[in-house]
């Protein structure tokens, strides 16, 4: 160590730690001989891992950047009374959901399929957590496919639940249901995940808004309570229906 401050004129303090920021990369190793700290270089292949890491780790961040770049340039739209995002990917998705914990009023939903099935349990648990004590409340109308994704999901899975969450079926015979929407405040999301496609959009504008919630009253009078079960389906049971809660 005194040999390295000496030669390259560095103060010893800072030698050292240069030299455990190498050794962390793996491009230095230290021994000890006679009582000194010898410090020699690694072989030249940790360099050529170091590299290879460093290039994927940019080229990922490349692809997020033409991600973004290609938001901003084409998928909002923005007036003193309107705004719409459009946001790709379960990424994305993460970013809307999260968007609604920021909710004052109550959250309503159209759910065509649950949401910890695309964000993961990790995310789904954090978002939970957030919505619990921000005191939020959800009503939301759930059809034959999310009521198949939440049951195969706590097959599996347990995880947080909503403090306050009421549900009801609705018959695909008074609306067939063919992606999530959501309404809180004056936003409408959109979610959709089909085959290859994982995008959603919000859209922020309090008319637009009002207009979704009459239209949200107008299939909840039409729709069974959860607990109620023929208003469920057929072959449910007693037993399963606690899978049903988010």
């Amino acid at each position: 160590m005194s040999e390295i401050s000496r030669h390259t004129g560095l103060e010893r303090t800072r030698v050292y730690r240069l030299v455990e920021q190498l050794k962390e990369v793996q491009l230095v190793v230290m021994e000890k001989s006679n009582g000194r700290n010898l410090v020699k270089g690694a072989p030249i292949a940790n360099l050529h891992a170091l590299l290879t890491k460093k290039e994927q780790n940019l080229k990922g961040l490349q692809d997020k950047l033409w991600v973004i770049e290609r938001l901003l340039a084409s998928s909002t739209l923005s007036s003193p009374v309107t705004r719409v995002q459009f946001y790709q990917g379960a990424e994305g998705l993460r970013e809307m959901y999260w968007n609604e914990t920021k909710a004052k009023g109550e959250n309503l939903s159209i759910l065509y399929e649950n949401m910890q099935g695309r964000t993961g349990a990790k995310f789904f648990d954090q978002w939970v957590r957030q919505c619990n004590e921000n005191n939020l409340t959800f009503r939301g109308l759930i059809c034959d496919h999310f009521i198949n994704t939440q049951h195969d999901w706590y097959k599996v899975h347990s995880n947080e639940r909503l403090l306050n969450w009421e549900s009801r079926f609705v018959d695909p015979t008074v609306f067939a249901v063919t992606h999530s929407t959501v309404i809180y405040d004056n936003v409408v999301a959109y979610y959709v995940w089909k085959d290859a496609e994982i995008f959603g959009v919000e859209i922020t504008n309090q008319q637009i808004a009002d207009a979704q919630r009459i239209f949200f009253e107008m299939l909840w009078e039409k729709s069974a309570p959860v607990n109620d079960l023929t208003g469920v389906k057929s072959s449910q049971n007693e037993s399963s229906l606690g899978v049903l809660d988010v």
